[in-house]
C-alpha cells in the first residue's frame, strides 16, 4: 500500500470514528478526538453569499476557540441545560472524504457530509462540507482544527454539535 493510500485510509478511519462517536451520543469518545487547543467553527453565511471569514468579528453559527468550549456544550446536552439539548434527535452521520494532503506535519482534510436527523417523527436533513487539521498522534490522529460548513440555507431545527 502506497504512503497516500495509508493516508487515505487512516483519515477515513478517523473521520468514521467521529461520525460514530457523534450518532450514538458517545460524548466522552468525541471529546478525546479533540486537541486542548482545537478550534470547532461554523461560520454562518455573510450577505455575499459566501462563509464567513472571521470569527472573532463576524457572525458564526458555533465558534469555540478551544476544547473548553466543546466540553462546556457536552455538559449542557448531557444535563439539558440548554433547549437545543432536549430532547435529543436520533442521527446518522455519513460524509464522503474529499482530499487528504500532509503539510507542516499535519493532514488537511475536506469531506462533503449529510446528516440526517428524526426526531418525533420529523425528519430533517443538514449537509456541507468540513475542513479538518490533524495532527498525528500514535496511530490516529487528534483535531487541531475543524471547520465545518453547513450548505444547508434553510432549516427549521436546531444545528449542534450532534446535527454537524
Amino acid at each position: 500500500m502506497t504512503a497516500f493510500h495509508s493516508r487515505w485510509l487512516a483519515v477515513s478511519r478517523f473521520i468514521g470514528q467521529e461520525a460514530m462517536a457523534l450518532d450514538d451520543k458517545d460524548w466522552d469518545a468525541w471529546l478525546a478526538l479533540y486537541h486542548d487547543e482545537a478550534e470547532y467553527w461554523v461560520p454562518a453565511w455573510d450577505d455575499h453569499e459566501r462563509p464567513t471569514a472571521d470569527p472573532q468579528n463576524e457572525v458564526s453559527l458555533i465558534y469555540y476557540p478551544n476544547r473548553g468550549g466543546l466540553e462546556d456544550r457536552v455538559f449542557r446536552i448531557r444535563t439539558r441545560r440548554s433547549a437545543a439539548s432536549t430532547p435529543q434527535p436520533r442521527t446518522v452521520h455519513q460524509f464522503s472524504l474529499l482530499s487528504a494532503d500532509e503539510s507542516d506535519g499535519q493532514v488537511h482534510a475536506r469531506t462533503s457530509w449529510t446528516t440526517v436527523s428524526v426526531l418525533e417523527g420529523k425528519v430533517a436533513t443538514l449537509s456541507g462540507w468540513a475542513f479538518y487539521d490533524l495532527e498525528p498522534r500514535n496511530d490516529s490522529f487528534v483535531i487541531r482544527r475543524k471547520k465545518t460548513v453547513v450548505v444547508t440555507d434553510l432549516f427549521h431545527e436546531v444545528a449542534d454539535v450532534y446535527s454537524l
